[in-house]
């Protein structure tokens, strides 16, 4: 695990930090993400958003993605990502686990799972990441 890399992640002034999404586990084979279910993360009825579910399945994408490249030279965007909402969530915290199923040259396809404390599942996500080099 590139420490220096995670502590980044988890503690620069972005999107994770607004949300309270921390990564906790950060290997080639699996990248987990939690975040806690709060007003913050709510649609106008008190659910989570369905966007906020997007929010960390892409975190979990984009972070993990960079075990994969030579981040001086490359970057990795979202390319494309979808979701399913298989249940609603109104408190608590849910966990994002993303597996990465194909790691090519210029794309990066990850499986991401969201699960409640019970481990119930909330959504299913599928996101694919751009490998791109960075302009000089």
């Amino acid at each position: 695990m590139d420490l220096e890399l995670l502590n980044y992640f988890n503690n620069a002034p972005t999107v994770l930090q607004t949300l309270g999404i921390e990564i906790t586990e950060y290997t080639p084979e699996r990248v987990v993400a939690t975040m806690p279910v709060t007003p913050k993360t709510h649609q106008p009825f008190g659910l989570l958003h369905g966007g906020v579910s997007v929010v960390i399945a892409e975190t979990v994408a984009s972070s993990g993605s960079y075990q994969f490249i030579d981040p001086a030279k490359q970057s990795a965007v979202g390319l494309e990502i979808n979701a399913n909402h298989i249940r609603s969530k109104s408190s608590g915290v849910v966990h994002a686990v993303g597996t990465p199923i194909h790691v090519g040259r210029r794309t990066i396809v990850w499986d991401i799972r969201i699960y409640d404390e019970e481990e119930q599942l909330i959504c299913i996500s599928r996101c694919t990441m751009a490998v791109i080099d960075r302009e000089e």
